[in-house]
This record gives structure tokens, C-alpha cells and sequence, in this order.
């Protein structure tokens, strides 16, 4: 089941390594077989011989009371996330799957790539290659195809920012665009 959750309420995502007690209760007993974070959801397997009709409303009172306590969630994301913690590890992996998805996709359609080079304290690098690189078009990519989406999944995003040998040429031709 697919639990819906504000975007940034808890600040990890993938598989749960450590919950709450009240969701720990669940995965203890066989209710549960797997809890998952993402960007705003949270889902959840049930067990063998399990029902909804018969367990959803005491996992849906776990889990508010688990979401109460957002620093008590772990995730196997964070141990693979280059060492970032906290709303950095949400952010890397929504940018990780943005870049592996449409923002990523889009670029290398017209012969570009978008690689990410690190989440620190709600700025996300990334470097601009192929054809992306000194691109006029870049910044807008960046603003509307990456920025505008992981701030939908990540409201603490701070920015976007472009590291490499274009991103002098991409700042200028978007200071320029704007009248700045």
C-alpha cells in the first residue's frame, strides 16, 4: 500500500532499516514485510495470510504515530548516498532519480547529460556534458526540467547549481536572458 505523505516529512528515502516502534511492532509480528520511503510516500508490504480489510486501520494508526518521529527512520539509502544525512539524503536521491528519469532523459535526447556531483546543505551540482555543455539552452533545463521537479518532491531545496567548464557561459546567456 501506497501511503501518501507530505513531501519532505520524513528526510530519507528506500528501504527502512530502522522505524518507530510502532511500525517496528508490525514488522516483528509478520503484519508487515517491508516499509519504503519516498520523496511523499511511504509504502508499505503486507505479510503472508495479512489483509487490508483485516490490518489497515492498525497500520495506518502506526504509521501516523511512526511519522511523528521522523528521526527515528533509517534507511539503506543513506548508507549508499555518499555520506549525506538528513533532508541531503532525500534530495540526493530524488535528484539521483530525476537525472536516471525524465530530466535525465531529456538531455541525452538531444545528445547531452546531466551528471549529479553532490547534495550539501539543499544545493544540488550538478555538471553539464555532451551537448548540454555551454549549451544557451542549459540553464533552462536545469530551472524548469530539474530544479521546478525536485522542488515539487523536496520543498528544501535551496538550489540548482552547474559545475564544469560551461557554467560561465550558461550564467552570463541567463543573466543576459533575464535583463540582469
Amino acid at each position: 500500500m501506497r501511503w501518501i505523505v507530505p513531501a519532505g516529512t520524513l528526510n530519507c528515502t528506500g528501504p527502512a532499516t530502522a522505524v518507530p516502534a510502532p511500525l517496528a511492532a508490525l514488522l516483528a509480528d509478520g503484519t508487515l514485510t517491508r516499509v519504503v520511503v519516498e520523496p511523499s510516500a511511504v509504502v508499505t508490504d503486507l505479510g503472508e495470510n495479512r489483509s487490508w480489510s483485516g490490518d489497515g486501520a492498525l497500520i495506518r494508526t502506526a504509521l501516523h504515530l511512526s511519522l511523528e518521529h521522523p528521526a527515528d527512520w533509517r534507511t539503506s539509502a543513506e548508507q549508499d548516498d555518499g555520506g549525506h544525512s538528513g533532508g541531503d539524503a532525500a534530495l540526493y536521491a530524488a535528484a539521483r532519480e530525476l537525472l536516471d528519469g525524465p530530466s535525465g532523459r531529456y538531455a541525452r535526447s538531444h545528445g547531452g547529460t546531466i551528471d549529479l556531483v553532490d547534495v550539501r546543505e539543499g544545493i544540488v551540482t550538478v555538471r553539464l556534458g555532451g551537448a548540454c555543455d555551454g549549451c544557451p539552452a542549459a540553464w533552462i533545463t536545469l530551472q524548469h526540467r530539474l530544479e521546478r521537479l525536485l522542488r515539487e518532491r523536496c520543498p528544501h531545496l535551496v538550489e540548482v547549481r552547474q559545475t564544469g567548464p560551461g557554467r560561465r557561459v550558461s550564467r552570463l546567456i541567463h543573466r543576459g536572458a533575464s535583463g540582469a
